[in-house]
């Protein structure tokens, strides 16, 4: 098990080349994890050295087109920090992004505390302690050069390859009602027109934001009020470049968009 002082050593390598734009090949073989519970404690690191607040949390790898992206067999979660950012309709930097692609996603707010407990979340509970659902943009990166060889427990240390983030409203449709497994968002880029599925997400958005909440309360930690979960794409992920203009239109959902630079 990594020490407290190679946990932290771990992590402010990975968020310095974050900082940077720079890639690494892997970290050196006594910093490195080995496994989830050891990625998840390098992770847990960055929240004391970034300028940003922990804004919610996101889920990579929750489609088998993601799972393949990143050469591992399921989801891993990650942190979004509010300096991650990016306003619906603003403009991402291209700078240091090796990945270079968006992904259309169904996030949810949450609206009360989930805590650690013995017993696993079933999904009907933690969509009545969700508030609010939105459409969404993820652009992730990864710090490693080959991300594709990392490695799930380096993956999950490197943030499950969280980087840029774009939050549209919150809809006013009542999406509880909703079979999310049928939603067939559309996506524009680049003049090109795409079709994302709900099915996509873990099978269903819902069952992936139940994932979520059981993946933290397996590490202790509390999924708490306010929080966003974004739930991995419901489309393949999407190259994008600058100059590039991406739009989801979720239909009664919403739509969100962001510009690359």
């Amino acid at each position: 098990m990594l020490e407290k002082d190679q946990i932290a050593a771990a992590s402010r390598i990975l968020v310095q080349h974050w900082r940077d734009g720079t890639k690494l090949d892997a970290l050196e073989r006594h910093l490195r994890p080995q496994t989830r519970a050891e990625g998840y404690a390098v992770q847990a690191a960055l929240e004391a050295q970034s300028p940003g607040k922990l804004f919610g949390w996101k889920i990579a790898a929750t489609s088998l087109s993601g799972q393949k992206h990143i050469n591992v067999t399921g989801p891993l979660a990650g942190r979004i920090m509010s300096d991650t950012l990016i306003a619906d309709g603003g403009t991402a930097s291209m700078k240091g992004n090796a990945m270079r692609v968006g992904e259309p996603e169904f996030c949810f707010r949450m609206g009360r505390d989930l805590a650690p407990r013995a017993a696993p979340f079933a999904v009907d509970e933690v969509l009545a302690a969700a508030d609010s659902l939105h459409p969404a943009i993820e652009i992730p990166d990864s710090r490693f050069a080959d991300f594709a060889g990392a490695g799930e427990a380096q993956l999950i240390a490197d943030n499950a390859c969280a980087h840029l983030f774009v939050l549209g409203a919150a809809t006013p449709a009542n999406w509880r009602a909703m079979d999310l497994v049928a939603e067939r968002p559309q996506i524009t880029l680049r003049g090109e027109r795409y079709i994302g599925h709900g099915k996509n997400v873990l099978g269903d958005p819902r069952v992936a934001l139940a994932w979520l909440a059981n993946e933290l309360r397996g590490h202790g930690i509390t999924l708490r009020a306010g929080e966003v979960v974004t739930t991995g794409t419901c489309h393949p992920p999407l190259p994008i470049q600058a100059g590039d203009h991406l739009a989801v239109d979720f239909g009664v959902l919403g739509k969100a968009s962001v510009g690359f630079a």
